[in-house]
């Protein structure tokens, strides 16, 4: 019996850091974004259709990023209200 081995077009890249959110252009993860907010994904979701939190951007037809300078101001408007 051989062992099971995952086939390297199937690795997952590696985890974002949250590093990327000093760069305002940066496309964040939602992982990276449920991290930074404290959100749930279908808080997040939610919240984007009441028009409540920044929508995300398509990065290819199965890719949605968030950009990092949209997240950041937005949580910068929650703490000063």
């Amino acid at each position: 019996m051989q062992p099971d081995t995952v086939s390297s077009r199937h690795t997952r890249a590696p985890a974002q850091t949250l590093q990327a959110l000093h760069i305002p252009e940066a496309l964040l993860k939602i992982q990276t974004v449920i991290a930074v907010t404290g959100l749930s994904e279908s808080t997040i979701r939610r919240k984007v259709a009441e028009g409540k939190f920044p929508a995300p951007v398509k990065d290819g037809t199965r890719c949605t990023r968030w950009v990092a300078g949209n997240v950041t101001n937005w949580l910068r408007a929650k703490v000063s209200a």
